[in-house]
């Protein structure tokens, strides 16, 4: 790991415990309509895939848990959903025999929306680790070691989701333990807006008590055949001859073992070289003074140009954000003939991107740089050519939420990538059982699906829509698919693109 910002007073420690934080948005699709819609807080809210307003198709993405109390359940269709839970546009109607009282709100899924908040969180979880690894839309484990000590760590975690809370406008369960499966189980053993620190010599005692459904990578198919066994708790796991475990389970039985016993040797490592590099900040009072935004801008960009420049990338687009009031995203981007390393280039083109919200009040401002190239090589002579490039404009007054960083057919943030689901000690290919669940729930505390884009190459042969699993929930981290869990307690369904 490479060492970042230490907190003053901790000593260096190469030989102690890692620290890991996991952390996990609550109903995050919710919270990011909540964030845009502030009436809609602590009402019932319902976020349907496939889902139009005033119709009855679809599938629920995720529901408020104040919809949850009305039955509403992540995966269940929408006519089901509205059977319980009435549409607020329908219980006002004078016709209508529903209560407004017992009623919901319904909003189509907006991904583009919901990954522009994303980026804003893990801005802030960059900032907080040398080490991410993002899992998810809404999920990343984070290895402080080198910024923190364990005698200060829930402080430090606590500080993360307070950031997280205040400058971006949603919350967010953290568990803070010395490996990722148990900060796994920590950060959803206290949902929502939980805190849950495991330290070291504590994991064993701290996982004993659970079921074993409530372990990593243990699904409703697999914890039925355990308690078939006679084991019940992960003390029983722990308990149970390894031997039968593996006789049954094949390696996975003897990973579950270990997984059981607080064991798991896994580093946090990066989920691949950055799409994207940016930097964001947030005015204490939304603001309409220029010069102060344009101070901001200047500061903001020296940062990007700096931090690629530490990180060895080049870049062929720069981009500017502009939230306003109350958190409408508007993103300007301009691309270049080839990747430079321009620091004065950057703030140069993010000042005239940013020229367009002059007297504009704005909350927040960004900075980005994106299109990164790492490999050695020739750097481009811009010239004057960049002030033909063409000028891409991926948000708009109205705050569209979109990402500069899509135009490769991807989204930063969110996807999948090609063996993000093994581990670096996880056996090529497991005893290949297939424990047969449905592809509506899974094991996963989050309760969350996956709607991913598959892209089959270049050629554009295929994009077709299909329900995938999320690594770190419904796969096992050993290259396994786990089983489906039809409890889906947290309720939520990610909708992202995988690359």
């Amino acid at each position: 790991m490479t060492g970042g910002s230490r907190l003053p007073g901790m000593p260096d420690d190469e030989e102690g415990d890692p620290i890991v934080l996991h952390v996990d948005m609550d109903c995050f699709y919710a919270a990011c309509e909540r964030r845009r819609e502030p009436r809609l807080e602590g009402e019932p809210v319902v976020v349907g895939m496939g889902y139009e307003g005033g119709e009855t198709h679809g599938a629920v993405a995720t529901a408020s848990y104040e919809a949850r109390e009305y039955g509403v359940d992540s995966a269940q269709a929408i006519s089901t959903a509205l059977e319980r839970l009435p549409r607020m546009a329908d219980a006002e109607d004078p016709d209508s025999d529903a209560d407004p009282d017992d009623a919901g709100y319904y909003r189509p899924v907006d991904m583009d929306y919901y990954e522009a908040v994303s980026s804003e969180v893990k801005e802030i979880l960059h900032e907080s680790a040398d080490v991410v690894r993002e899992v998810s839309i809404d999920e990343a484990y984070l290895d402080v070691t080198d910024r923190t000590a364990w005698e200060v760590a829930e402080g430090f975690a606590r500080h993360v989701k307070h950031r997280i809370d205040r400058e971006v406008g949603v919350t967010a369960s953290v568990g803070v333990a010395p490996n990722m499966s148990a900060a796994k189980i920590a950060s959803d053993h206290d949902k929502p807006d939980g805190l849950v620190v495991v330290e070291p010599g504590e994991v064993r005692e701290f996982l004993a008590p659970l079921d074993v459904a409530e372990l990593h990578g243990v699904g409703p198919v697999t914890a039925r055949e355990l308690r078939e066994m006679g084991v019940e708790t992960a003390a029983d796991l722990t308990d149970a001859d390894r031997a039968a475990l593996e006789d049954r389970f094949g390696e996975r039985g003897a990973e579950m073992h270990r997984r059981a016993r607080g064991e798991d040797q896994r580093e946090v490592t990066p989920t691949g070289r950055p799409k994207s590099l940016s930097r964001e900040s947030a005015f204490t009072e939304a603001t309409d003074d220029d010069e102060r935004k344009r101070d901001q801008i200047r500061t903001l960009a020296e940062a990007v140009a700096d931090r690629a420049r530490r990180k060895g990338a080049m870049y062929r687009t720069i981009g500017i954000k502009a939230v306003t009031p109350p958190y409408d995203v508007n993103t300007r981007a301009k691309s270049l003939p080839g990747p430079v390393d321009d620091p004065e280039l950057v703030e140069e083109v993010a000042l005239d991107l940013f020229a367009e919200f002059a007297g504009v009040e704005v909350r927040k401002v960004g900075v980005r740089v994106s299109n990164l190239s790492f490999a050695d090589g020739e750097q481009a002579s811009l010239g004057d050519g960049w002030e033909s490039s063409a000028d891409e404009r991926d948000g708009d007054a109205e705050g569209d939420g979109s990402d500069p960083d899509t135009d490769d057919g991807q989204v930063s943030l969110g996807r999948r990538r090609d063996g993000d689901s093994e581990s670096p000690d996880s056996p090529e290919s497991g005893d290949g059982r297939d424990d047969g669940g449905d592809e509506t729930a899974r094991d996963d505390p989050d309760g969350q699906l996956s709607l991913a884009r598959e892209w089959e190459g270049a050629d554009g042969a295929s994009d077709q829509l299909a329900v995938s699993d999320r690594e770190g929930e419904n796969s096992t981290d050993d290259g396994e698919t786990s089983e489906s869990d039809d409890s889906d307690p947290e309720g939520q369904v990610s909708l992202g693109d995988f690359g």
